[in-house]
């Protein structure tokens, strides 16, 4: 009787194991299949800034080509507002699934230093996508200020003192911290006014309603071309590709001043890596594009092209680089 029992548990156990390999068969090929099938649907890419900006203009660009490597359209939306934060908290909340990425600035790891309230992590909260590109900042002024050089501007501000106010995309931002660093460099009063971004703060300085803005290239670049902005220098200690011609702030009498900009994408953090890798893969083919190359040339734009993981750690060095300007300059929140 013992030995029947013994053989009714080996028969069972044998059956419960022919089950499960069973049903783990059947159910590997579809799990399999719906890893496969990303992306099925549209892709929602969130830009925290108005149409127009910089940063819009340098993710649509390879947004456009990723949707064709994909399969799958690529949706922009512009969340402007409290300098980035609520775009990027809106991504940050989002569900893990790739179905939702952000396009923002380096902006992204200045504010942790200004904003200790913050409601997430710029780190923590995320899964670094890539880095779209590296841009200098051009100062720019409307035609109705009699300024032509670095020295034109500081002499009209030692002499005008209180009339020089200068635009940015937002507090904190790069364009912002450029400012402020140049008013102590420079030793002259300059009045901060932020903007929801650059669209809005470009259009008052073509109109004179601001005096001069450190702005991307990508947004300033239309207006220069044009002739309705002066351009008056660069803030990189290196003269930008686009604009060969115009000197640095640096060799303009202020040696070691160096404020850029750059702009990438990310996940909300517990995307899995093979979606991150895929969009990463399909972002970095894009900024290899002849096409996308010429029209980041336009906009004064340097692709990088990064992988997820030496993006992370550019993040990092970024996180401690910004917090020794913000420190050295005084910005402010406003």
């Amino acid at each position: 009787m013992n030995n029947f029992n013994t053989l009714g548990s080996v028969w069972r156990m044998a059956f419960a194991t022919l089950v499960v390999s069973t049903f783990a068969a059947v159910c590997a090929p579809k799990a399999a299949a719906q890893a496969a099938a990303y992306p099925n649907k549209a892709i929602r890419m969130v830009v925290p800034y108005p149409p127009g900006g910089p940063t819009d203009l340098t993710a649509r660009v390879v947004a456009a080509e990723m949707s064709k490597t994909l399969g799958q359209s690529i949706v922009v939306d512009n969340k402007p507002g409290a300098s980035g934060m609520i775009g990027a908290e809106l991504v940050a909340r989002a569900e893990p699934d790739g179905y939702t990425f952000l396009a923002n600035a380096s902006l992204h790891v200045i504010n942790p230093h200004l904003y200790p309230d913050m409601r997430f992590d710029a780190l923590k909260d995320f899964a670094p996508i890539t880095q779209l590109a590296a841009v200098p900042l051009v100062l720019v002024v409307p035609n109705s200020l009699p300024v032509h050089s670095i020295k034109d501007l500081v002499d009209y501000g030692k002499k005008n003192p209180g009339k020089l106010n200068f635009a940015s995309s937002g507090s904190a931002s790069a364009q912002h911290l450029a400012g402020e660093s140049f008013k102590v460099a420079a030793g002259i009063e300059m009045q901060h006014i932020p903007y929801k971004g650059s669209s809005p703060a470009l259009a008052d300085l073509v109109g004179g309603q601001v005096q001069l803005m450190f702005d991307s290239m990508p947004s300033s670049m239309p207006f220069i071309k044009a002739g309705k902005l002066r351009a008056i220098a660069v803030t990189t200690l290196k003269r930008a590709q686009a604009l060969p011609d115009l000197p640095t702030i640096a060799e303009s009498g202020y040696p070691g001043f160096d404020v850029a900009t750059w702009y990438g994408f990310w996940a909300p953090k517990g995307t899995p890596s093979a979606i991150v890798n895929q969009l990463s893969q399909a972002a970095s083919a894009a900024l290899k594009l002849q096409s996308v190359q010429e029209q980041y040339a336009g906009m004064g734009a340097e692709p990088v092209g990064s992988s997820p993981t030496e993006f992370a750690k550019y993040n990092e060095t970024e996180l401690a680089k910004w917090e020794k300007i913000v420190r050295a300059s005084g910005a402010k929140a406003n």
